[in-house]
């Protein structure tokens, strides 16, 4: 089958969609059915967790299958099916079971379409994975602006929306090339092998510690916002702009690999966090949060399509797969649960604004720390290769 990237792109687009629609909005679901920031911050932690026993088990899979169509396939549908027991209850037992198992699922879908789209491109041969990463941002913002509207009267028809998002998404994933497994057959070749590449593992330390304190702005920003006085529309207007401030590094990621060191665009995005988590812990106005939010198409999107190309050259093919849900476990897993857990206990103990600055003080210790660490590895790599040309001269 010829690769069409425009089942690509309409893929992003509507998975975003359904990412705007959960993501922004399930925390204020919760709020509305009666939970305390302790609760919320249970309920938002306990699905990352989850996703830390998922993420290797389907990378795995997905590496030694047949095809990885097939497991994308088997995780968009029970995801869309899962996500319907939210409303069958206000129990908060029952909850955390649903977001167990809606969490095992939904997920690795992110890594695995990642990973699944790469190597749709590496097989055309051509194709900008930055563009049709752009059809997720601009689905993400205009179901930010509707579902944002609708939420204000009904939050309630959240989980029937998503649900349906999902399903058009696996229409989609249908239409798409057959991506094998590259270790179906004989060929095994050990996880172990990713924990062993120094460069790789730099690169996703930095992105984990970035991605913790985006962990806490996925599960407290809208509450914060409701706090300082916004209502729901204009936080789906603050997520467009979140969303659409994404689209000047999706058009000019390709020069910006070309010019600029990889290390050096994974700490600007932590500069940029920085700034952002300042802002919201200065500012009181909730009209003013909005364009700061622009600080957004800095940090989450260049972190995620840089770890993307990354892990798609650094990770032989036979542990594609491995690598994104290996970055998933961390970003989504380890780093969400932190960010959710942590970031719920401390709102309570000093408030949701000291917590933002604590998070830019993180970000910038962060980024200190692994400016060292990067400069030591790219001296080491200078000298070795300086002895290589020596030695062959």
């Amino acid at each position: 089958m010829p690769v069409n990237l425009a089942y690509f792109l309409f893929f992003y687009a509507f998975f975003y969609m359904g990412n705007a629609v959960y993501g922004t909005f399930i925390p204020l679901y919760f709020q509305h059915v009666g939970f305390t920031q302790s609760q919320i911050g249970t309920l938002l932690g306990l699905g990352p967790l989850i996703a830390i026993l998922a993420q290797p088990i389907w990378g795995l899979f997905s590496d030694r299958a047949k095809t990885k169509n097939s497991i994308l396939l088997l995780l968009l549908a029970c995801t869309g099916l899962s996500v319907l027991l939210y409303p069958l209850t206000n129990q908060f037992a029952l909850l955390l079971a649903f977001i167990c198992v809606f969490t095992f699922f939904q997920s690795s879908i992110f890594a695995l379409s990642d990973a699944v789209t790469l190597e749709a491109l590496d097989k055309r041969g051509r194709g900008n994975f930055s563009l049709i990463r752009l059809g997720g941002t601009v689905g993400f913002a205009i179901m930010s602006i509707l579902f944002g509207i609708i939420a204000d009267k009904r939050i309630d028809l959240l989980f029937g929306v998503y649900a349906a998002i999902i399903a058009i998404c696996f229409l989609l994933a249908l239409r798409f090339p057959t991506i094998e497994g590259h270790q179906a057959g004989s060929k095994k070749m050990s996880v172990r092998v990713l924990f062993k590449n120094r460069k790789l593992m730099l690169y996703i330390g930095a992105n984990f510690v970035f991605q913790v304190t985006l962990g806490y702005y996925y599960a407290f920003f809208p509450l914060y916002f409701k706090e300082m006085g916004g209502d729901s529309a204009w936080l789906g207007w603050s997520m467009v702009i979140s969303s659409l401030s994404e689209v000047p590094f999706l058009l000019l990621s390709s020069r910006i690999f070309q010019r600029i060191r990889t290390w050096h665009i994974l700490l600007g995005a932590g500069a940029a966090a920085a700034l952002r988590w300042y802002l919201f812990s200065a500012i009181h106005d909730p009209f003013w949060l909005l364009p700061s939010q622009a600080l957004h198409g800095l940090i989450f999107i260049v972190l995620t399509v840089t770890l993307a190309n990354v892990i798609n050259k650094e990770v032989p093919s036979e542990l594609k797969a491995s690598g994104q849900t290996l970055n998933g476990l961390l970003t989504l897993g380890v780093a969400r649960i932190i960010g959710s857990l942590v970031g719920g206990v401390a709102s309570e103990a000093y408030g949701m604004r000291s917590v933002f600055l604590y998070n830019s003080v993180l970000a910038v210790v962060c980024i200190i720390v692994f400016a060292i660490v990067f400069t030591v590895q790219q001296n080491k790599e200078a000298a070795l290769l300086k002895r290589g040309v020596k030695a062959g001269s």
